[in-house]
């Protein structure tokens, strides 16, 4: 297969996998697509390790890496040393209340008082960004890819200056517009039906909205799973796809073995737009941690980055907890046909196979 991304980036194929788990970034490369692996959990020095890992296992070949600078959040006139304090006492006693009833409704214990402690703020604004956009660049990555908002223009220029491509989301053709502005050389435009952070506009409908806003190529996201989709997304003039919720089920993942079993078992209905995660709009697995963020006694949801401020020690009570009837996490609703397990490769050559059945069944439509 051969588009403007796969010249661009020296790959075989247009498939882009985002995922945290670097053996699923370096399996999707070494299988002719590219891997991005999600910068957003790890501390810079845990990033450092991680990309050495696949610098190490990718085989020569390119991948990217994924950072959150969000266009907007609260505290982003917080000097950096000060910014975790003072956004901490911003978060209101109701709300730490209702967590706290909550998860001692469910049977929750608190933490170990040797657990470690945890990361409250990751990298949801720009502070706490930039030193893992540093990290990044200190390593062969061919992509560099961010979320929430057009990236600040000084990155796109240091990116460029390392020779590095710069890829940024857009849930509207607006928002595309935005990006290219700042000089993104690619635009992954994310449909409603994608896993965590994401718009409202279908994918059906948002791909070729954008594709006529832009000059640069645009990638399909949101609801790509399977061969057909991927052809459905060039067809509207995608020039490739990034996926993400398709990862969370391979061999290769690091998925919770209790979240990879609800996955398997999860319909396309069991997901919705939540801000109980970080305060933005974000698709999760619906459950009743969700449910209980849109009841009645919920004192609503605070803004980026504070409700995951407010809400990361319950995830991680919940994560070594009993209670799975909380464990939420993001997953789109391409989940309803993950109902296997298969390697990384293996789903990679099979997107390729459909794509191609699915391009054959349409040729011998106008076959005379």
């Amino acid at each position: 297969m051969r588009t403007r991304v796969t010249d661009m980036f020296g790959i075989e194929l247009p498939i882009f996998a985002f995922s945290h788990c670097r053996d699923v970034v370096a399996a999707v490369s070494r299988a002719g697509g590219m891997g991005v692996l999600g910068a957003l959990y790890f501390t810079p020095e845990e990033l450092e390790t991680e990309l050495a890992w696949i610098d190490e296992h990718v085989d020569g070949r390119p991948y990217g890496v994924d950072v959150v600078m969000p266009a907007s959040y609260e505290g982003a006139h917080f000097a950096p040393d000060e910014l975790v304090g003072r956004l901490r006492s911003m978060i209101p006693d109701g709300h730490r209340a209702f967590v706290e009833n909550l998860l001692t409704r469910h049977g929750v214990p608190p933490l170990s008082a040797d657990a470690d402690a945890g990361k409250v703020l990751l990298g949801w604004t720009d502070a706490t960004a930039r030193p893992q956009v540093e990290v990044a660049l200190r390593h062969p990555i061919a992509l560099l890819a961010n979320a929430l908002g057009p990236p600040p223009a000084d990155i796109v220029e240091l990116a460029h200056a390392h020779g590095v491509k710069v890829a940024a989301l857009a849930s509207t053709p607006r928002h595309a517009l935005k990006q290219v502005e700042v000089g993104v050389d690619v635009v992954v435009a994310q449909g409603t039906e994608a896993g965590g952070h994401t718009g409202e506009i279908s994918t059906m409908v948002l791909i070729p909205q954008v594709v006529d806003a832009v000059d640069v190529p645009v990638l399909a996201a949101g609801g790509i799973g399977n061969g057909r989709q991927m052809a459905a997304g060039l067809a509207l003039g995608a020039e490739g796809v990034w996926t993400g919720s398709l990862w969370l089920t391979v061999e290769e993942a690091d998925t919770p073995e209790l979240a990879r079993r609800r996955i398997l078992a999860a319909t396309s209905r069991d997901t919705v737009r939540s801000r109980s995660w970080t305060g933005k709009p974000a698709r999760l697995l619906r459950n009743e941690w969700t449910q209980a963020w849109e009841s009645e006694e919920s004192p609503g949801t605070l803004p980026m980055p504070l409700q995951f401020m407010l809400v990361s020690d319950a995830l991680r009570r919940i994560g070594r907890s009993d209670a799975a009837e909380l464990a939420t996490f993001p997953a789109g609703q391409i989940i309803g046909v993950l109902n296997q397990v298969r390697s990384a490769k293996d789903v990679v050559y099979g997107l390729v196979e459909e794509y191609a059945e699915a391009m054959e069944r349409l040729g011998r439509l106008t076959a005379d």
